[in-house]
């Protein structure tokens, strides 16, 4: 993906936008929008560049209940819901535990914690977090999925947004995989609603229209077809459609 267009920003700059309360906005569509899409917002953002790479590798792993709790709020459309997951930024090897809350006012509040490598268990200092963030026990808690996608991130010149823009996007858990390769998924974060958002324009300009897209849920109807998800069917036909792959 061409972004050398874009002015470089260094991850120790990003403390100034970090947005741990936020709101978000998400849009996804084929990756053949993305070209042009790219160059109509290159001059309102800095992108980052971590050891001269832009296109970063991550990786995160995902847990919930044995009886798929936090899977099942969301399904519900339960507010005030919970995600727990640990995500490793590859290439710097930096890991973080994270808690994030979606409560009902439409906000994103998320805590971190630093973590080890080892991504399938929690060590004692984790599990105090996970115990006195959320409503669950670290004990009840085990690996739901994996996913893996590279990362552009844009910071606006204004330092008042961040955007992230994911590709390659794959799901893994029990000898299940999925991959959607031709998926762009874009999301919006800022301390507001973000209407003046080049981005956001841009997107509207190409008559892309917001729509929910959460990786942890779709990832797990696609790689789990017992679990109920009558409530993502039509998300799902929709990336068929995207994708031209069969999820349902």
């Amino acid at each position: 993906m061409k972004v050398e267009s874009f002015a470089p920003i260094r991850l120790e700059e990003m403390d100034k936008v970090q947005l741990m309360n936020r709101t978000d906005r998400k849009f996804w569509f084929h990756i053949s929008y993305l070209p042009e899409l790219l160059r109509t917002i290159e001059d309102s953002y800095y992108i980052l560049h971590i050891g001269g790479k832009s296109c970063l590798p991550y990786t995160t792993t995902y847990f919930d209940t044995c009886g798929n709790k936090m899977f099942s709020a969301h399904h519900n459309g339960k507010l005030n819901r919970f995600k727990i997951r640990k995500r490793t930024y590859v290439d710097s090897k930096i890991a973080f535990l994270e808690i994030k809350f979606k409560n009902n006012k439409g906000r994103t509040v998320k805590k971190r914690i630093p973590t080890t490598l080892n991504m399938d268990c929690f060590s004692s200092a984790e599990g105090q977090f996970i115990d006195q963030n959320t409503p669950y026990c670290c004990n009840d808690l085990q690996e739901s999925l994996v996913n893996k996608f590279t990362r552009l991130t844009l910071v606006n010149k204004n330092f008042k947004e961040r955007c992230t823009i994911d590709l390659d996007l794959q799901f893994e858990i029990s000898n299940q995989y999925a991959t959607l390769d031709n998926l762009v998924i874009v999301e919006i974060k800022s301390d507001g609603k973000s209407k003046n958002s080049p981005l956001a324009l841009a997107l509207g300009q190409h008559k892309i229209k917001e729509s929910g897209f959460s990786k942890y849920c779709l990832g797990r109807s696609i790689t789990d077809p017992l679990l109920k998800r009558n409530a993502f069917k039509a998300k799902l036909r929709s990336l068929e459609k995207v994708t031209n792959q069969v999820f349902i």
